[in-house]
């Protein structure tokens, strides 16, 4: 393999490891390490009272600093939970005459970033730090590529991980520098965790639908296309799970959630990614109403969980997440924040407030889009505080019940936070024929040009046509949600491995040339 690509950092510690096994130590030994504590329980529990207890510790970590002392060291390694302090002494680890583990091994072979296991004993030093005194020190593995430091270019000091370009596509080195990171995904997953007790507590089945699927249904997006080879069909990676989960509403569960893995072949931005996580679930016998009043305490008990308050502080705004949550109608919401009252109007119509409010329009929005673009550009970034906007227009709501009372509405709500949708609710649509006319109306607009229109899923019709009961379902975006739980101002930051363009002048392409 070519080395010439290489920093003279990593050459320099290829010849390191080459060092280490002439001298018959492995670099990368048999992974069971007797590990018996971590650096945070250490640091945590340990006091002159209870020393006894820790006179024979095994801990592992990477190497973060080192100071050298001669015939001792001090140095700092970090482990899954944290960092704590070693002190190493020549005559500890090589207690007869061979110094070599100490003199070569540990003073000139060995680098930050590497392995390493040491067994001793817990003290206190003088400065007060609680340190492991080791007696013995085992390379677990040799790191051949430098961790990365604060640099210095044209007269400005700066940190490499805080670049995204390099935080994005190097999440492992991210989270080594910085440890908050590491929280963040923490947060993640006790979110999951409050969700998903939340519904399991309360009677919901967790289920599992195709990510391949032969129609892409259940919202309006453009799908991802692959091809399967054993059937010569075309497939589309899912961007809803909602028809499956349906279908299973009518087999005869009354309550089915799945944390969804969807895909979108759409733009990306702070807080789009083509791939993302959504909650979505049904329950039977429930309606709009009573989904808002759930959806309020799931968002009141998920805050609680992961920042042990209500209050969440998101930028310099702080957002109550205490039920009950505001709510108000589209039109209502369109009405406060242009001055104009859309209710009536026909696509034409809308068509020209849009171009008077400065929103770009084309001939293939039906009047569903047009309404959601006045919204979205005029109104979604005002509510800060959680809001439900309620009572959509049907144009706009190809599976959601029409509305009881009003005509030529719908019964769904997004509820909207800090600008932006985290959540998306029915009363859902159970009238085959009704259902029919809408995938019909959505497949008017693909021939137009509407490349996110809906195709007709004549299985789900099938499907519904066996009966379903009356329903309500939702779809919440787990991971804006989790950059409100964590103060995060992009998607990326919540997602170990958010998708980027292929890295150009990588070792992979260099190594070809």
């Amino acid at each position: 393999m070519s080395t010439s690509h290489l920093s003279e950092q990593e050459q320099l510690r290829r010849e390191k490891l080459a060092e280490l096994i002439m001298m018959g130590i492995e670099p990368y030994p048999a992974p069971l390490y007797p590990v018996n504590n971590n650096s945070t329980n250490i640091k945590k529990s340990f006091s002159e009272t209870i020393k006894n207890e820790f006179t024979d510790v095994c801990v592992a970590g990477r190497i973060m600093s080192v100071r050298d002392m001669g015939k001792a060291n001090f140095a700092v390694i970090q482990d899954s939970h944290g960092r704590i302090q070693l002190y190493i002494k020549r005559d500890d680890i090589c207690p007869g005459e061979d110094k070599t583990l100490y003199d070569i091994v540990w003073k000139k072979l060995l680098d930050i970033g590497d392995i390493i296991g040491v067994k001793g004993h817990v003290f206190v030093t003088k400065t007060g730090e609680t340190s492991v005194h080791v007696k013995e020190l085992t390379l677990l593995s040799k790191s051949l590529r430098p961790l990365p430091v604060v640099k210095e270019a044209e007269g400005h000091t700066f940190d490499a991980v805080t670049d995204p370009e390099f935080k994005y596509r190097q999440r492992y080195a991210d989270l080594i520098i910085n440890p908050s990171v590491k929280e963040t995904f923490t947060k993640r997953t006790r979110l999951i965790s409050s969700l998903r007790e939340f519904l399991d507590r309360h009677g919901a089945l967790e289920v599992d639908t195709p990510v391949l699927q032969s129609i892409p249904g259940g919202a309006a997006a453009r799908p991802f296309i692959t091809h399967h080879n054993a059937l010569d069909i075309p497939l589309y990676l899912r961007i809803a799970n909602e028809l499956y989960l349906k279908r299973l509403i009518v087999g005869g569960f009354d309550w089915v959630y799945e944390f969804s893995r969807n895909f979108r072949n759409e733009g990306m931005d702070r807080t789009h990614n083509p791939e993302f996580t959504i909650l979505e679930f049904y329950t039977a016998y429930k309606d709009y109403f009573w989904m808002m009043e759930t959806t309020e305490q799931m968002m009141e008990k998920a805050a609680m969980d992961v920042c042990g308050t209500t209050d969440v502080l998101v930028g310099d705004k702080t957002i109550s997440f205490k039920a009950p949550f505001k709510r108000i109608s589209i039109f209502d919401a369109i009405k406060e924040h242009t001055g104009t009252d859309i209710s009536r109007m026909n696509e034409e119509q809308l068509r020209s407030v849009s171009r008077q409010l400065h929103i770009h329009v084309d001939n293939t929005m039906g009047k569903g889009k047009l309404i959601d673009a006045i919204f979205g550009e005029k109104c979604e970034k005002n509510y800060v505080q959680p809001t439900f906007i309620i009572d959509y227009p049907v144009e706009m709501s190809p599976l959601t019940k029409k509305h009881r009372d009003k005509q030529g509405l719908v019964e769904r709500f997004e509820l909207m936070i800090n600008g932006k949708e985290i959540a998306n609710a029915y009363s859902e649509l159970n009238d085959p024929v009704d259902q029919r006319e809408r995938f019909e109306e959505q497949a008017r607009l693909m021939e137009r040009g509407d490349d996110e229109a809906m195709f007709i899923d004549y299985d789900f019709l099938r499907a519904l046509e066996y009966g379903m009961p009356p329903t309500s379902g939702i779809g919440i975006g787990i991971d804006r949600l989790c950059m409100l739980l964590t103060n995060s101002s992009s998607i990326q930051d919540v997602l170990l491995f958010p998708q980027m363009r292929p890295e150009r002048g990588s070792e992979a392409e260099q190594e070809q040339a």
